[in-house]
């Protein structure tokens, strides 16, 4: 099924599908003990973990080219660091025990302030790890409640000078915005607090009700109002404002750092088309136009990694028609632009219109999106690719 690798850099996902408690407004393939229940446990799912990564590389092996080094690990959830230390320690053991890592590998893990200490990232910092992403999402007590957040206030930027004592460079902290109740003092004491921290990235999401999530049940029923488009789009701009002011800047539409190298590598692996793996349980991977993804519950991830294989749940070839719209799709949210040389004639016609409508700039046979163009990411993208 698989072709070769597709000549970028090559990123290792590792997904952790464990977590305290559910939060409202999320939709991902994460598990609490009592949803387990004896299903699963988080030493059956490493044990799992371990024999999909050898599984790969027996595959990969049969590829015209050579594995290449690891450039990029990130282990996200769920709540890795429900593992603690030791558990991460042991996640990274297991990838560096089937594939080689570049001498400058980034090796990221997200992290639930509350699940942390100065111990904590002691150790996952003497065991390899060079960034750590955690979940703040906001300041206001309120705003966590409506989110379900289990997280004090304060314990985020807390949680950020720890990591940064324990020789944690590259620290980022996560916001939401748009919750309903939010005010713009909230989301201002939100930016104060990361300010303070000191972080040299921050990614700042804007609220999305997704289906089948608690959230979305509260709206339905008239509990909670939608998020208001113009709302988000005032409140986007606000962060910018801010964010760039401090000396954090923009470099996709939800991301900011300080500098190039605070950047995160592996989400740019994505963004840049390059190749990954994903293990763990409804992890999704990429190879060379190649995608799989991973069956979802952990016991049946288990089960079958045990029967030989990798643990996919389907597999698609993309084919360049669908690169194409891929490669478009990310690459205009990035602040470096989409070049002008990927698009198809029909495409090109449509972007002195973009220009026009103050969406995009052309620098340097790229088109860049604007402060106003950022806003309306998606609506540049279906203009295009109409």
């Amino acid at each position: 099924m698989l072709r070769d690798f597709g000549g970028g850099a090559f990123g290792i996902y590792v997904h952790v599908p464990f977590c305290a408690t559910r939060c409202g407004y999320c939709d991902f393939n994460t598990y609490t003990a009592g949803e387990l229940g004896t299903s699963a446990s988080p030493e059956s799912w490493l044990d799992a973990l371990r024999g999909e990564l050898a599984t790969a590389v027996e595959q990969f092996a049969a590829l015209p080219t050579a594995t290449p080094d690891v450039a990029t690990i990130f282990v996200g959830g769920g709540t890795p660091s429900l593992l603690g230390g030791d558990g991460l320690a042991a996640v990274l053991d297991a990838v560096r025990a089937n594939f080689t890592l570049a001498p400058d590998a980034e090796v990221t893990t997200e992290s639930n302030p509350e699940s942390t200490s100065p111990e904590f990232f002691e150790r996952i910092r003497a065991a390899g790890f060079t960034r750590v992403s955690l979940g703040m999402q906001s300041a206001a007590p309120h705003v966590l409640k409506v989110l379900d957040r289990t997280h004090t206030p304060g314990r985020a930027v807390a949680a950020a000078g720890e990591a940064r004592a324990a020789g944690f460079e590259h620290v980022n902290l996560d916001l939401i915005y748009g919750t309903p109740g939010e005010r713009d003092g909230d989301l201002d004491a939100s930016l104060d607090a990361v300010l303070a921290a000191g972080v040299d990235h921050v990614s700042a999401y804007s609220l999305i009700v997704e289906d089948g999530t608690a959230l979305a049940r509260r709206v339905r029923r008239g509990e909670l109002p939608a998020p208001d488009d113009d709302v988000l789009a005032a409140r986007y701009e606000r962060i910018d404002a801010r964010l760039s002011a401090a000396g954090l800047t923009w470099y996709e539409v939800s991301n900011w750092a300080a500098s190039d190298s605070a950047r995160c590598r592996h989400n740019l692996g994505y963004w840049d088309g390059g190749d990954w793996l994903g293990a763990g349980p409804g992890a999704h991977s990429h190879v060379g136009g190649v995608r799989w993804w991973n069956v979802k519950h952990p016991a049946r991830y288990a089960d079958h990694v045990a029967r030989g294989g990798l643990p996919a749940a389907g597999w698609e070839n993309l084919t360049p028609g669908e690169q194409h719209t891929e490669r478009v799709m990310l690459t205009v949210r990035l602040r470096t632009g989409l070049p002008l040389n990927e698009l198809a004639h029909t495409e090109t016609a449509t972007v002195d219109r973009i220009i026009a409508d103050g969406l995009a700039t052309r620098t340097d046979d790229r088109l860049i999106l604007t402060n106003r163009g950022r806003l309306l990411a998606d609506g540049v993208v279906r203009d295009l690719l109409s």
